[in-house]
């Protein structure tokens, strides 16, 4: 399986459908009224935090999400059926980060975890809603909201009690393998695991804690070389750190300082987590040279437990430990700062340009004034005024003003073509 755990894609939420205009027709019924039904509500985008994803891997074969639009509204007064909600499965541990504003819009860490990540539009009413005792034929009715938007990065942080560390063939996948159920791939590679493996290990109490085998690092890592920054962030969140090292190497103890500077360069919280010392493959070992190493680390303030992962001795004592530590130390606090999201419910800002096209030409943009202009009849004088209203309550009006609109100048907005009239032409 390859390991991805960094991505980027892409999300959108439903328009909100169309309200309509339409009137009863009933044969016994009298200047019927208008009948236009609402527009649905658009589809919403959530993520949702799943324990049984390990990695953002199918995000590579599809990075576009795209939740259903509304339906328009129909005829005697019936409303349009709202989108269903598209819900997205994502690694418990996964950051999201929103790549316009780069703000971390979501911290998901726990199971079943559900965060808004871009609500679907408002359907638009129609025209029965704006029946009034001085108008009881209104000829408009709104547009649906759009939807919203987004690219988006998803970032991994594994989630375990206890992250392994260790040079490459240090024995750590045949460590996992021994003390929980995780079978990874175990050979006598010349460079290292590229998967985390997570393994749950059983405690005497009956509950589990949960052990990541974090790739092997090199002299270096800290500055990304290898996979260093790949998988240096994984071991942040975890309680303590289990320390694995090759007795059968020249010289052990280097190997342990040189992995713990890494940790340092990369982060200060990193090189101050607790570790627990375990020497592996003592079964090629004598007890002279067990006795050796026990003092050179006993120097340093160390006291490391002597395992071999293949023969399982001193296995039993080292979980031991392990289950005593997860219950003493206290998971570590996120320092991800989670920013307000306000871009997930921001489905209509309002915002809108005039543009001088000519001298006497002038171009209206906008999402929501160009959505208004798509459901307003120009033969319609009633929808034209109320058109002009909404301009004027926007403050377009005042802004064609300060570009020097004059009396029989055109507007563009949309798929409209409109003649600029001052009132007091008319007075």
């Amino acid at each position: 399986m390859q390991f991805i755990d960094k991505v980027k894609i892409k999300i959108s939420s439903g328009k909100g459908g169309n309200g309509v205009v339409a009137w009863r027709r009933e044969k016994y019924v009298d200047r019927g009224g208008p009948a236009g039904g609402d527009g649905g509500r658009g589809g919403s985008v959530y993520l949702v935090a799943d324990e049984g994803l390990s990695t953002l891997l199918d995000f590579t074969y599809r990075s576009i999400f795209k939740a259903d639009n509304g339906e328009n509204g129909f005829k005697k007064s019936m409303h349009g059926k709202s989108a269903k909600d598209l819900y997205i499965k994502v690694p418990t541990g996964t950051i999201v980060k929103d790549l316009k504003s780069g703000n971390v819009i979501a911290d998901l860490t726990q199971h079943e975890q559900t965060v808004l990540i871009a609500k679907g539009g408002r359907g638009g009413r129609g025209n029965i809603h704006f029946c009034t005792a001085q108008n009881r034929a209104p000829q408009y009715c709104e547009p649906g909201e759009p939807g919203i938007e987004r690219e988006l990065q998803l970032e991994l942080k594994l989630l375990a009690d206890v992250g392994l560390l260790g040079f490459p063939n240090a024995g750590k996948s045949t460590f996992i393998s021994r003390v929980s159920a995780a079978k990874p791939k175990i050979a006598d590679y010349p460079f290292t695991t590229l998967v985390p493996n997570l393994g749950v290990v059983r405690k005497q109490s009956g509950d589990g804690y949960v052990i990541a085998d974090i790739p092997g690092l090199i002299e270096g890592a800290s500055e990304g070389v290898g996979l260093g920054h790949e998988f240096l962030r994984h071991v942040e969140r975890c309680r303590f750190l289990l320390h694995i090292i090759d007795g059968t190497e020249l010289d052990p103890i280097k190997n342990y300082k040189i992995i713990n500077e890494e940790l340092a360069k990369y982060s200060e919280k990193l090189s101050k987590l607790y570790q627990v010392v375990a020497i592996n493959k003592i079964d090629a070992l004598d007890e002279e040279l067990c006795l050796a190493l026990k003092a050179e680390f006993n120097k340093i303030g160390i006291e490391p437990f002597f395992i071999s992962a293949v023969t399982g001795r001193n296995l039993d004592k080292i979980k031991l430990e392990l289950e005593k530590k997860v219950d003493e130390i206290e998971k570590p606090e996120s320092e991800i700062t989670v920013e307000e999201d306000l871009d997930a419910t921001n489905n209509d800002d309002g915002y809108w340009d005039v543009q001088k096209l000519n001298k006497d030409t002038y171009l209206v943009t906008g999402g929501r004034i160009i959505r208004i202009s798509q459901v307003t009849d120009p033969r319609s004088t009633e929808q034209v005024i109320r058109f002009q209203n909404i301009m004027i309550s926007m403050g377009i009006m005042d802004e064609l003003k300060s570009q020097g609109v004059q009396n029989g100048d055109t507007i563009i907005v949309g798929k409209l073509e409109l003649q600029y009239w001052d009132d007091e032409v008319y007075k």
